[in-house]
């Protein structure tokens, strides 16, 4: 007879290939579609920057995206980010030219897993100015232990122990614009996404890829946007 812990270790194995496979079917939409228009909608709200994880193109947040600009936001990419292979630095130096080249003012930075990182390293910087905040969906802003075991320097930098990451979660000067979201359970990260002095929301969902398809997360990302929007705004 299986044990709980049997049961629950295979639910996990189950999860885990649910999640892979939805990312695969990302990639492949990708790789057939690669120039796919990012969605368009009829504008006047806040404008939505973004910022997907590693090895991931904006196609992986598509479902927020159409959300979003279907709820007034025009929505951009980060021209060079390509699959998000560049150390943070870099590809926050890429999102912070581009903000400031395209005249955005009061965006919000919509971001997946490693693109949070990216996210919070533009907002303490001096492109910051033109960022009202960011949503943030499963992102390890306290690293992912599992890391360490993974081949690559790119995969690694997620380590708990690497300095830039620790500096990152140093600087608390952003913190409270920003709204993290997370699965109950992310294969990837199992310290959660969660970042204190952030807003944060637990789903009762699972996976680190799967979740950004899901209606409820979907809606989640679309009100703190709004929310985002509305506290960035000046007041008169």
């Amino acid at each position: 007879m299986r044990s709980l812990r049997d049961v629950w270790a295979a639910l996990h194995l189950r999860e885990r290939a649910t999640d892979y496979a939805y990312a695969a079917a990302r990639q492949v939409q990708h790789a057939v579609h690669p120039r796919r228009p990012v969605p368009t909608g009829p504008g006047g709200r806040a404008p939505v920057v973004l910022l997907p994880g590693v090895y991931e193109t904006w196609q992986f947040l598509a479902p927020a995206a159409r959300a979003l600009a279907d709820a007034g936001h025009p929505v951009h990419v980060v021209p060079g980010l390509g699959y998000n292979r560049r150390p943070v630095a870099q590809g926050a130096e890429l999102a912070a030219r581009f903000l400031a080249r395209s005249g955005l003012d009061g965006a919000v930075l919509v971001a997946h897993s490693k693109g949070g990182l990216i996210g919070k390293t533009v907002m303490l910087s001096p492109a910051g100015a033109h960022v009202a905040g960011m949503v943030a969906v499963a992102t390890p802003f306290r690293g992912s232990r599992y890391a360490q075991y993974l081949l690559g320097r790119t995969l690694r930098s997620f380590a708990p122990t690497n300095a830039a990451l620790l500096a990152l979660a140093a600087e608390r000067a952003v913190d409270a614009r920003i709204t993290a979201v997370y699965p109950r359970f992310d294969p990837h990260i199992p310290e959660t996404g969660r970042l204190e002095g952030a807003t944060n929301v637990e789903l009762p969902l699972s996976g680190h890829f799967r979740p950004l398809g899901d209606p409820s997360l979907v809606e989640v990302v679309v009100r703190e946007v709004g929310r985002l929007e509305d506290a960035g705004a000046p007041t008169t």
